[in-house]
């Protein structure tokens, strides 16, 4: 801010109190207050502190009232990267309140997640936390209003994945699909069953949804499922949406092991031409290559990967994998939970030898013993013998054994011609279904809270789930430009590079592994999460200052970002004032 002197031909001049910003690359000034009527010695004490003396004849804090200051930092970095990747135009081409609406519920998902009735509250001017309402002129939607906007938002929803398909998928590439689920209050809500609860609510009615990404982790595609489906059923859904309404031809879809099964493959990818596939065999299947000498375990001890063929598999390749630290991963595991089982049976078992009211009839004991097995889901490794007043049991040491044998072996299975890709590569593309696991990570706990889910309208629940898939397209993009000064790898290539085998475990490269050690970036910049850094950003607040001038008018004054907020909007490449 700064005091101008301003001619006014023959009247006296006239002082204004002005303030001078940037506006792309010209710089603007603007008028705060008139003080001509002050005194000739007050206007040249506040020229004097604007020019930073140290010594005021007045107080300058007693000059101006702070009325309200509210988060902006967060705001302009979410919102600023949301328009980058042109997702606005995406919704809709055409300036709306209810695209308004609909990318306010976007931003509000990545930086704060909460109930629609908590993110209208936090727009309203009289209860707002943050600029979004009134950067977005949404300042006074209702809770109502936001679920119309929801109900608008689905009706489009196949027309946005479409966009975002034909941006970034093709024919030939891969595409990488996984099925969540995630618990519902209530009971009323059509789409919402009791099926494998994965998040471990097995008391909670579920819904479950599938999640297409491109091969980057990028979300596509999102669909909502009731809670009992089977993971395979929703495959010929996907097929049906990347044919007929995304128009492709040749992709190579990847999938787990429970995902892409045997009965999908020949029923359903395999009669369709130009569509590859890459997944996993379970592990009864492994076992049977092992018992018809198919697969030789012996050719593991020197190496860690192999291709084989198998009558069984007419036309397919099979790519062995053994991984020595997951090997011994599992058996860690496996000990644990075989110990674990046998304190509790234990307990049954002293239970029926007490001599007060002892355990008894085969029913009542079987009952306990089923419980126990059943939690830690190791009724295969134990031998049990149930009588009316007695219960003995010991480890199936053969069946242990055999397991053991198969500890850190992955067996990849594809349809992929070995012209188009070498073993290695189908390794690498099938482990590359850890980017959709961080997206359900994101989606379900430390980032979106998808979960739990209130909305009792099978169709909001389906607009819900569609706003947290664009929420996290947002935030991985963000995420990509950020990573310089977050515990994110930037370096992913450098350390794929520097890997010893495609079957080890990803290691993170000597640039992430300093900067989680010095927590410091290469700038000296402290390091942040996602989650810390959005913080952070908050701290820049947009602040109404209400001079103490008769005839002022209020301004708008915005924080000044600390170097390392700069540096986050200077990665995002957007301004920080909006």
């Amino acid at each position: 801010m700064y005091i101008e002197r301003v001619p006014n031909r023959s009247s006296p001049p006239a002082f204004l109190l002005r303030e001078s910003f940037r506006e792309g690359s010209r710089i603007r000034k603007r008028t705060l207050a008139n003080i001509s009527d002050w005194p000739p010695d007050r206007i040249e004490a506040l020229r004097m502190v604007l020019r930073g003396s140290d010594v005021a004849p007045f107080s300058l804090e007693d000059s101006f009232d702070v009325v309200r200051s509210r988060p902006h930092g967060h705001v302009a970095a979410v919102l600023g990267a949301l328009r980058a990747t042109g997702l606005e135009r995406l919704i809709d081409s055409h300036a709306s309140r209810q695209r308004n609406l609909v990318v306010a519920m976007i931003v509000a998902r990545v930086f704060d997640p909460r109930s629609k009735l908590a993110t209208a509250r936090g727009l309203g001017p009289e209860t707002l936390c943050t600029t979004l309402g009134e950067t977005l002129n949404v300042c006074d939607a209702g809770v109502h209003e936001l679920y119309a906007a929801m109900d608008w938002l689905l009706k489009r929803q196949d027309k946005i994945q479409t966009k975002l398909a034909a941006r970034h998928l093709e024919n030939g590439v891969f595409a990488l699909y996984d099925l969540t689920s995630t618990y519902f209050e209530g009971r009323t809500c059509p789409l919402a069953r009791f099926g494998h609860a994965r998040d471990g609510k097995k008391d909670k009615l579920q819904i479950e949804f599938g999640l297409l990404c491109d091969d980057d982790g990028r979300p596509i595609s999102v669909e909502v499922f009731p809670g009992n489906t089977g993971d395979p059923k929703t495959i010929p859904v996907l097929i049906k949406k990347m044919r007929e309404r995304f128009h492709l031809d040749h992709i190579v879809l990847i999938g787990d092991r429970g995902m892409i099964t045997h009965a999908r493959i020949r029923e359903d990818l395999a009669t369709i031409e130009g569509f590859a596939w890459i997944t996993a065999l379970r592990a009864p299947a492994i076992r049977k290559l092992v018992d018809t000498d198919t697969l030789q375990l012996s050719l593991f001890d020197q190496r860690d990967l192999a291709e084989i063929s198998s009558p069984d598999y007419p036309g397919e390749r099979l790519v062995v994998c053994r991984n020595p630290l997951l090997a011994g991963e599992r058996a860690r595991k496996r000990e644990e939970l075989l110990v674990a089982t046998e304190r509790q049976l234990e307990k049954i078992a002293s239970a029926t030898k007490r001599a007060r009211k002892p355990l008894r009839g085969k029913a009542e004991i079987g009952m306990h013993v089923g419980n126990v097995l059943g939690r830690h889901k190791m009724a295969k490794h134990f031998r049990v013998s149930i009588t009316t007043n007695t219960f003995h049991y010991e480890r199936k040491t053969e069946s242990i054994k055999a397991e053991a044998a198969l500890d850190g072996f992955y067996v990849v299975r594809s349809s992929v011609p070995a012209k188009v890709m070498s073993a290695e590569q189908l390794v690498g593309a099938y482990k590359s279904l850890s980017h959709v696991e961080r997206a359900f990570r994101s989606y379900k706990t430390v980032d979106l809270k998808v979960r739990p889910i209130y909305h009792h309208n099978a169709d909001r629940v389906r607009a819900h789930v569609f706003l947290c898939m664009l929420a996290y397209y947002v935030e991985w993009h963000m995420r990509e430009l950020l990573a310089p000064i977050l515990f994110d790898d930037e370096n992913k290539e450098q350390a794929a590079e520097e890997r010893s085998s495609i079957v080890a475990p990803a290691q993170r490269s000597p640039t992430a592994l300093e900067k989680a050690a010095k927590k410091r970036t290469e700038d000296g910049y402290p390091v942040h999460s996602f989650r810390s850094l959005l913080a952070d950003l908050a701290t820049i607040t947009k602040s109404l200052i209400r001079p103490r001038i008769k005839g002022a008018t209020k301004f708008d004054k915005l924080t000044t970002p600390t170097p390392v907020q700069q540096r986050a909007f200077d990665l995002l490449k957007i301004p920080c004032r909006m």
